[in-house]
């Protein structure tokens, strides 16, 4: 539930926090290694002073004497009227640990270290003792003649100075923290300022569906790169919409011929039906011949415009296709709806990677095409270049005259030469965008001996 609300948060709060979060982690860090290191060391000092006094304390005959002496010593160091040689208390033990003399304070207990010590077992003790209800560190160094010298000294001023560090450390760990909070949202905010001129973009287009729109580009971070794939997307999709705009225009175009000529006809017989007048036998069949070839003019081009189409989302997988067995399959097509022509066809081994059903379909409209301009009793030559690799096709017809090599690859488009043909002109077209899709390229030319040319040529397998 806690990670679905954090997640429902929008992406500017979520890097304020986690930004605030990484900051306040590493003043926290800081400070509380500041402390640590500042209690360590002034507790080293505190304690490596007080050795040096119970090493003095030591040859002192009596703890009276110890204590005048460190108390002149702690005089010398931090000037007359300290007061803090109060702050200590020297006592002599035995060897068992029972105390022989003690000034400054009441005997005091003598800790585990200390026993050590005055038995002989250790050269240097340490324990902290309650003296009075103060904390007191202490030390002890052996007796010379037997048994130890404790040397106490207060340790209150020096926790409460910690104490002290620790609060004020604590109170700017807080101001650091709400510091770093002010500081993640700046940062934030200007870090996501990319991001929001997108979103504002992407929404606008969504509202206008204006695909022209923009964002200015600075820079070349991660963000920047974000912002050109964002112009290149809106690019893309502009382009794909006048392609279509483009499409159903020229389809529009087209089809109203074939439509108009099929309406035509059919309301001449629905009128001859109605006058009960009967068309004489040679109109009727001619009328049901031309009814018959404008239904299958109309036919192929519905469904060369859906090939056109949709041949961009081809749902056929890609596989190592043999372009020999792609236009043996095309040939075994063309000839059996092309009669009135021969087809010369060399066959060689060329692998590429592709669609199999898309290949053939490409290499079929090139055949077609070659077969519709030749004339009767000609021979359509194709065969594999396997060194390209590629599939070449040439007929023995008129030819592209030199004006319409340009354009023979466009919609729609038809030759001056070509009104007279069958044909939506948009099976070249199909060609072009198959062959583009399999990285290849299609070129048309003249062939030796006159007639038209095409070279599909296509990457090779292993490229």
């Amino acid at each position: 539930m806690n990670r679905l609300r954090w997640r429902e948060r929008s992406l500017r709060t979520r890097l304020t926090a986690m930004v605030a979060l990484a900051m306040a982690v590493a003043v926290v860090a800081t400070f509380s290694a500041a402390w640590f290191l500042t209690r360590a060391n002034l507790y080293q000092q505190f304690d490596a002073q007080l050795q040096t006094y119970a090493q003095v304390a030591a040859k002192a005959a009596d703890p009276a004497e110890a204590l005048a002496t460190l108390r002149a010593v702690q005089q010398d160091k931090s000037g007359p009227g300290s007061g803090r040689a109060e702050a200590m208390a020297v006592e002599f033990v035995d060897a068992d640990g029972a105390s022989v003399g003690v000034a400054g304070a009441p005997p005091f207990p003598t800790g585990p270290q200390a026993r050590f010590v005055a038995a002989g077992d250790a050269a240097l003790g340490f324990d902290v003792e309650r003296i009075g209800g103060d904390r007191y560190r202490v030390r002890s160094v052996p007796r010379p003649g037997g048994g130890a010298v404790l040397v106490a000294r207060n340790s209150e001023g020096l926790e409460g100075t910690l104490a002290e560090l620790g609060g004020w450390l604590t109170l700017a760990g807080l101001v650091g923290v709400a510091g770093a909070a002010l500081a993640g949202r700046a940062i934030a905010k200007t870090a996501l300022r990319p991001v929001a001129a997108l979103t504002v973009a992407a929404e606008d287009v969504a509202r206008t569906q204006e695909l022209a729109a923009g964002i200015t580009v600075a820079g070349k971070d991660e963000l920047a790169r974000l912002a050109d794939a964002f112009n290149e997307m809106l690019g893309a999709l502009r382009l794909s919409r006048d392609e279509q705009r483009r499409l159903v225009q020229d389809a529009g175009h087209e089809l109203r011929t074939p439509l108009t000529s099929l309406r035509n006809n059919i309301e001449l017989l629905i009128h001859a039906e109605g006058q009960d007048r009967a068309l004489p036998p040679e109109d009727r069949t001619r009328l049901l011949a031309d009814l018959d070839v404008q239904s299958v003019e109309l036919t192929t081009l519905v469904g060369e415009l859906v090939d056109l189409s949709t041949g961009e989302r081809e749902p056929e997988p890609v596989d190592r296709v043999d372009l020999a067995d792609v236009l043996a399959a095309a040939a075994d097509r063309v000839r059996a709806r092309s009669p009135q022509v021969g087809f010369a066809v060399t066959l060689a081994s060329a692998e590429v990677k592709g669609r199999a059903g898309a290949l053939e379909r490409a290499v079929l409209n090139v055949l077609d095409n070659a077969a519709k301009w030749s004339p009767p009793g000609g021979t359509v030559r194709a065969a594999v270049l396997p060194e390209i690799p590629a599939i070449v096709v040439s007929d023995q017809g008129p030819g592209i005259a030199e004006v319409d090599l340009p354009h023979v690859f466009e919609r729609f488009y038809r030759a001056e030469a070509a009104r007279s043909k069958p044909g939506s002109g948009l099976g070249l077209a199909i060609v072009e965008q198959v062959v583009g899709q399999h990285g290849g390229t299609v070129r048309a030319g003249s062939a030796d001996g006159g007639g038209a040319r095409f070279e599909l040529a296509f990457p090779a397998a292993g490229a």
